[in-house]
């Protein structure tokens, strides 16, 4: 299950994900309208005889949901279990930004059942985070590590991104180095991508930045495979390292190709041999759940063909790969007949 949260402070200026700033007030409507989706949702998808699907992860994704109140989250969570049969061990994970967080926050998201923190940390530099228009310190990150620690985390996952504009190799193993003194247990590294609609991609236009270039960042990349593996973290997909056992089974959910339900403004659900979204606007969101419908804006159904040829190029993402038998059961037909049909 994934449930979007699209609230943010401020938006950075790389983003281009369905998120809003100066909306604070719809909070509690929005969440409103959530609960009514999750249980909406659940009732969709319940099997045959009537009882609940099963859920193995839930991801509260952004935005910025960690800028939700803990009563808040919980009351999501319950509607989750309530809609859902969720697994007793289930991953349970929350994006958080390093500067909205506290000591009692995270004691309370601990106590509520979220398992997992993700944290978008991005940089240890302090002008590469102004650049970003990010509104956290690089101290900050640092101690929300420890926040979430004493709460009683004990998988935490930070992400940082390479090829920023102005960024050097120096920066970028500076980082490195400060993030693994922290030890967290898993790292998501991304390379800057120029989005339309972004400041960045209109900035890049006028010549006021320029990013990192190709070689540069594989020479990042490399640099952060290889001290990462050193430091005992395992490169499972392309973009992301785990200590062992601390991969992120709701991420390998999507490059597995498996079945996922999204929940909120924006959000995509991959289901029942169909892929379809939601409204993306937060305020018609919020009306549409209203009338006690399901806000869905738009669906594809995805043919067997196009099922195989996905679950392939998406498992060549990650280290195990693809594996023939499971594939093979899966689609009723061996990958060297479909390759060769």
């Amino acid at each position: 299950l994934y449930l979007h949260i699209p609230f943010c402070h401020t938006r950075c200026h790389y983003c281009d994900f369905n998120t809003y700033a100066g909306i604070l007030p719809l909070r509690e409507p929005y969440v409103r309208a959530l609960l009514s989706e999750i249980e909406l949702a659940g009732k969709a998808v319940q099997l045959a005889d009537g009882l609940p699907r099963r859920s193995r992860t839930i991801f509260f994704g952004g935005g910025t949901p960690s800028m939700l109140s803990v009563s808040q989250i919980s009351r999501m969570l319950n509607a989750c279990f309530q809609a859902f049969s969720v697994d007793n061990d289930a991953e349970i994970t929350l994006e958080a930004n390093p500067g909205t967080l506290s000591q009692e926050q995270l004691e309370g998201l601990r106590a509520a059942g979220i398992n997992r923190l993700s944290m978008g940390a991005q940089s240890f530099d302090a002008e590469l985070l102004k650049t970003l228009g990010r509104i956290h310190s690089p101290e900050e990150i640092t101690q929300a590590v420890h926040y979430a620690r004493a709460a009683g985390f004990t998988s935490i996952n930070l992400d940082f991104m390479f090829g920023l504009p102005d960024q050097t190799m120096q920066h970028w193993r500076d980082t490195l180095e400060r993030a693994l003194d922290l030890h967290p247990d898993h790292f998501s590294l991304y390379s800057l991508i120029i989005e339309e609609g972004t400041p960045f991609h209109t900035w890049t236009a006028e010549g006021r930045i320029k990013p990192g270039d190709e070689d540069l960042c594989a020479d990042m990349y490399e640099y952060a495979d290889e001290l990462l593996q050193k430091a005992g973290y395992i490169n499972y997909e392309i973009s992301n390292w785990s200590l062992p056992g601390h991969h992120s089974r709701h991420n390998l959910t999507y490059w597995q190709n498996l079945p996922y339900i999204g929940m909120g403004a924006g959000a995509y659900s991959s289901f029942g041999n169909s892929r379809f979204s939601n409204e993306r606007d937060p305020l018609a969101y919020i009306k549409q759940l209203k009338t006690g419908h399901l806000p869905e804006v738009e669906r594809e159904v995805i043919e067997p063909e196009q099922a195989m040829a996905e679950t392939a190029f998406l498992a060549l993402r990650t280290a195990i790969g693809l594996h023939l038998p499971t594939f093979e059961q899966r689609f009723a037909q061996p990958f060297a007949q479909f390759v060769g049909n």
